[in-house]
C-alpha cells in the first residue's frame, strides 16, 4: 500500500512539473500564476505547495543538484578532492542518455535565461552549492594540517589563506562545471545528437579537469613559446 501511495506521488509531482512547463513555454515564468499551474494540473493550490514551494523550485529542479561537497567528502581513502570530482563527472558523462528530451531541456534552459527572477534564483542555487564545496575543501585543508588550514601550534591562519584557498578552488571548479554544462545545453540547441553532446561532454571533462589540475600555464606554454626555424 505505501508502495502505491508513492507512486501516487510521484505522479502528481510530474504530472503537475509538465503542465508548468508547458505554461512557462507559451507564455513564459513570469506570466504565469501558481493558481492557474495547480488548475491546469487538478490539483488544490495547497497540493501544489505541499510538492514544490514556490514557483521558483518547481522551475529549477536540478539546477545546483549536484552535491560537490558531498562528492569531496565521501570519497575514498587515498583519492583527492579533484581527482573525486573528476570520477563523478567522467561517469556522468560516460551513462546512458536515455529518456532525454532535448528540445524539452532546451526550452527549460531558455525559458531560465529569458525570467530575470529565475536566472538569479539560478544563480542563488550555483552560488549555495559553491559555498559548500569551499566549506568543505576549508574543512579538508584543517582536518589534513595543509598549508592555510591549521598551523602545527593549532593556531587558526592569521592571513586566512585556508578560507582564501579553499573559494579559489571552489570558484574555479564550480566555474568550470557550468561551462561544461552551458556547451553540453548549446549543442543540443545548436542539434547536436543527445550521443555526440555526450561525446563532446566527456572530451570536455577531461579538458577541464586537466586545466584544474596541472594549470593554465603546463597547457599555453607551447603557444608562448616562438617556433625556431
Amino acid at each position: 500500500m505505501a508502495g502505491l501511495r508513492e507512486r501516487k506521488k510521484a505522479q502528481t509531482r510530474q504530472r503537475i512539473a509538465a503542465v508548468a512547463w508547458q505554461l512557462f513555454a507559451e507564455r513564459g515564468f513570469e506570466a504565469v500564476t501558481v493558481n492557474e499551474i495547480a488548475e491546469a494540473a487538478e490539483v488544490a493550490k495547497a497540493t501544489l505547495f505541499a510538492y514544490f514551494p514556490t514557483k521558483e523550485s518547481l522551475a529549477l529542479q536540478g539546477v545546483g543538484d549536484d552535491d560537490l561537497a558531498g562528492i569531496v567528502t565521501r570519497r575514498p581513502a587515498g583519492q583527492s578532492p579533484l581527482e573525486a570530482l573528476r570520477a563523478h563527472f567522467r561517469a556522468l558523462a560516460a551513462g546512458p542518455m536515455t529518456g532525454l528530451d532535448p528540445e524539452a531541456l532546451v526550452t527549460r534552459i531558455r525559458v531560465i535565461f529569458d525570467s530575470p527572477a529565475l536566472s538569479a534564483a539560478a544563480n542563488a542555487l550555483l552560488y549555495q552549492q559553491r559555498q559548500q564545496l569551499a566549506e568543505a575543501l576549508k574543512a579538508e585543508a584543517v582536518a589534513t594540517g595543509e598549508e592555510g588550514g591549521e598551523r602545527d601550534t593549532g593556531e587558526p591562519d592569521a592571513g586566512g589563506q585556508g578560507e582564501m584557498t579553499a573559494a579559489l578552488m571552489a570558484a574555479q571548479i564550480s566555474a568550470s562545471l557550468v561551462t561544461l554544462q552551458e556547451a553540453f545545453f548549446r549543442r543540443l540547441a545548436d542539434g547536436t545528437s543527445p550521443d555526440d553532446a555526450r561525446q563532446r561532454l566527456a572530451e570536455d571533462v577531461e579538458l577541464a579537469f586537466s586545466l584544474l589540475a596541472d594549470g593554465l600555464e603546463t597547457h599555453t606554454a607551447h603557444r608562448a613559446t616562438p617556433s625556431r626555424n
